[in-house]
């Protein structure tokens, strides 16, 4: 009977031009009151090499030493840049003591660090066709092919073009001493 009543009140509600427009007036003005331009979704900011090596969670000595030595200004500016990055692991390799001496002594530390970058963006696949490349801090490292596989000096690459909005990062096995 309930039903009966409400579909009755409906239809006759309807029936009225008076009672129409209000419904439809109603309908328009809860339309508008919302906003119909879609909220803009914010981009994220392009990630650098330290930011790209900050978040990997591989390179913590790397990030530290960076930072030690005030590298990460130009490590973060526009590049582009190729960095060849060791990994924790590869830093603990070292002998015992190596990474504390290079703390104490900043500017050895700079030149370690930037005997790993080459400026300009040099992909895995041009990597292979270069015999040496000049590095940031004025020395060159020389790269070899062998059995497939790419050594910078006797550093292993093991993981290659990792992009950054200023260059690109390809992993090492171990550090490269000048």
């Amino acid at each position: 009977m309930l039903l009966a009543m409400h579909s009755s009140f409906t239809r006759q509600s309807f029936r009225n031009p008076l009672v129409a427009s209000l419904a439809l007036l109603a309908l328009l003005i809860s339309a508008c009151g919302s906003d119909p331009t879609p909220t803009p979704v914010p981009t994220p900011m392009p990630k650098t090499i330290v930011d790209v090596a900050v978040e990997d969670g591989r390179f913590e000595t790397l990030v530290a030493a960076v930072a030690a030595a005030d590298l990460a200004g130009i490590l973060s500016g526009e590049g582009p840049f190729t960095v060849f990055a060791p990994t924790d692991e590869a830093f603990a390799a070292l002998p015992m003591g190596t990474v504390a001496e290079l703390l104490q002594d900043i500017p050895a530390l700079s030149e370690v660090l930037l005997y790993h970058v080459v400026s300009g963006e040099v992909s895995a696949s041009a990597v292979v066709d270069l015999s040496e490349a000049e590095t940031l801090g004025g020395r060159s490292v020389s790269i070899t092919v062998m059995d497939g596989e790419v050594f910078i000096e006797d550093a292993k690459v093991v993981i290659t073009d990792i992009q950054a909005s200023n260059g690109i990062i390809h992993v090492i096995d171990s550090v490269l001493l000048p």
